[in-house]
């Protein structure tokens, strides 16, 4: 094998390193070194690759709409008719005259149309911005649209994010109808008939509710306190976009030092506000909220631990990280020079 060695200035912008087939397509291939963006590897191969990989984009577009959408569209179904009620829930009991059970209801501070619109609008259009910002500092990046790449890749992270937050509102919903617990304001909500005769402190675990002040939602709600799904999405969301933030946007060699961390703490301040409200609007008991702040919390660690692997997957890994892109090529050369034809280094 012949090696021949080109000298290069240290000083001089290196250029896009490239393998290349020589113009005899006898399998030898010319290796540039010079550089340590992201190689791209033209090789000799059959014209059946661009095929083979259409047959496998269609096989896994036929498995997504035949298998994956209809066990999707199926829990969605599952969870909304238990929300509504057309799926019979569990209802605990009561006792008579308990004070925990006897606040008003006066609404809610942020409601649930607010958090569900925060946690799936929000963290994309944050992701997307630090991708967009990432690809724009990368003077490497010159093939492809930057903004249409930083949305791809904002796109897997996404996708591992809104899979957990499903996953995580489907147990909450199955815990709520499970376990029943009748809510801060039950009485308000419910009226049950049997509270107007039960004497004491006496255990009630039959009733109907009879309010006409509310709707029949908010009747079979007030039975649906534990655990609280405000606060375990909040939770997930603030922590999840704070976690991020941390190992994708803060550097101390950013031109603002302050962005980052102001983004982080207006996350953690509504991830500690909403379940705060739950307690003072009187929607949720404490315990309630502690319960779905554990969930939430470990949503969070399953989520960027094991699906999103700490942000470092090769999908999310930094494209201007230079020592890591030049660990990437010499490892790439390696499998090329090892798999396939010997090369010619110049």
């Amino acid at each position: 094998m012949v090696r021949t060695y080109r000298v290069v200035s240290c000083f001089k912008m290196p250029k896009r390193s490239k393998v290349v087939p020589t113009p005899t397509g006898e399998g030898v291939f010319t290796i540039d070194m010079s550089s340590t963006s992201t190689l791209d590897i033209a090789t000799v191969s059959d014209q059946r690759v661009p095929v083979e990989v259409e047959m496998q984009a269609r096989h896994s577009l036929a498995w997504h709409l035949l298998i994956d959408l209809p066990i999707l569209l199926l829990v969605a179904a599952v969870c909304i008719l238990l929300e509504v009620g057309a799926i019979p829930s569990r209802r605990s009991g009561f006792r008579c005259n308990d004070p925990d059970l006897s606040f008003p209801h006066t609404g809610d501070t942020l409601s649930i149309s607010l958090i569900a619109a925060i946690t799936v609008i929000v963290p994309y259009l944050i992701i997307w911005a630090v991708e967009s910002t990432l690809q724009l500092d990368d003077e490497y990046t010159i093939k492809q649209n930057k903004l249409l790449t930083s949305a791809k890749t904002a796109g897997f992270i996404y996708r591992d994010y809104i899979y957990a937050a499903i996953v995580n509102l489907t147990v909450l919903e199955v815990v709520k109808c499970v376990v029943g617990s009748p809510r801060p304001t039950f009485f308000d909500l419910c009226k049950p008939d049997t509270a107007r005769t039960c004497n004491g402190s006496d255990y009630v675990s039959s009733y109907t509710c009879t309010s006409t002040r509310f709707s029949r939602y908010l009747q079979i709600d007030s039975s649906r306190s534990f655990p609280s799904a405000h606060t375990s999405l909040s939770v997930y969301c603030g922590l999840f976009l704070a976690w991020y933030l941390q190992r994708r946007a803060f550097s101390w060699h950013s031109r603002s030092v302050l962005v980052v961390p102001l983004l982080q703490i207006l996350c953690i301040i509504y991830a500690v506000t909403c379940p705060l409200t739950r307690i003072t609007d009187h929607r949720h008991h404490w315990w309630d909220v502690l319960a779905g702040a554990v969930m939430g919390v470990a949503t969070v660690i399953y989520t960027v631990l094991v699906l999103c692997k700490n942000f470092s997957h090769p999908e999310v890994v930094s494209t201007s990280d230079i020592s890591s892109s030049d660990g990437n090529n010499h490892q790439s050369v390696r499998r090329l020079l090892a798999s396939g034809p010997r090369g010619v280094v110049p």
